[in-house]
């Protein structure tokens, strides 16, 4: 076994009508996650559904990648749900929630992609918009406007951050884009580290921990250097935090 690699937890989501497998419920992630991990270092396991088991697995690991996901409950941030969640969700909803409440305070490495940065900015009383073409009038169309492999759009890098230090003397980065929604009002101690040409902010991050970043879009296709630069500071991070 590597002892330089780090254990990386990552959220998986559900599915459970795949005929070709197994009609019973069933854990989904995609494979590009833990490819990412691995090809910068890391060890990835993916962490199953279950509230009774985060403290361990929270002592096990050395970081965790939240990924995307569903939409979370808007009684979260004091709204009312506009749409109505599926039930399918409800387990793994219920699960990213305990897990973030104890893993946050930990201050361990912390990577939140798509619904994981969302829920960032909720733990730390933050808002999100439930539906940007409804919240954010004139918005572009972020759900999918280009297949996730290829780039939508580019996104402006803000000065003395965290991303900013990744990305390096790069001010300007194409992403991809697959969200309906997206961080509203921020939430304590968060700071916004990119936004979209619309105005959609598309990076946070929390300072007060050593590495604690929230992404909008999908790193793990790694469409553009920045990405794999993204996974290369986590899993550092993530060693350094061993």
């Amino acid at each position: 076994m590597d002892k330089n690699r780090p254990v990386i937890g990552i959220v998986s989501g559900n599915f459970s009508t795949d005929q070709h497998f197994s009609t019973f419920p069933s854990y989904a992630l995609r494979e590009n996650y833990c490819d990412a991990v691995v090809a910068y270092g890391g060890l990835p396991i993916i962490l199953p559904q279950d509230k009774e088991l985060v403290a361990e697995q929270i002592d096990i690991v050395d970081g965790i990648i939240f990924t995307g996901g569903p939409d979370y409950p808007a009684e979260w941030w004091g709204e009312a749900q506009r749409s109505p969640l599926p039930d399918s969700e409800k387990r793994r909803i219920d699960y990213d929630m305990a897990l973030m409440q104890k893993y946050f305070p930990t201050g361990k490495p912390f990577l939140g992609i798509c619904a994981g940065e969302q829920l960032l900015n909720v733990i730390c009383g933050g808002t999100v918009h439930q539906h940007l073409p409804d919240d954010m009038p004139g918005s572009s169309n972020h759900f999918k406007p280009k297949p996730v492999t290829e780039s939508s759009h580019p996104i402006m890098i803000e000065p003395n951050t965290l991303l900013q230090r990744i990305a390096g003397s790069r001010k300007e980065v194409l992403v991809n884009s697959a969200h309906h929604q997206a961080v509203g009002k921020l939430g304590e101690g968060i700071v916004v580290n990119a936004k979209a040409p619309d105005g959609v902010i598309e990076g946070i991050e929390y300072p007060g921990h050593r590495f604690c970043l929230g992404l909008q879009w999908h790193p793990e296709f790694l469409v553009d250097p920045l990405d794999g630069a993204i996974f290369k500071a986590f899993v550092d991070a993530c060693r350094a935090n061993d």
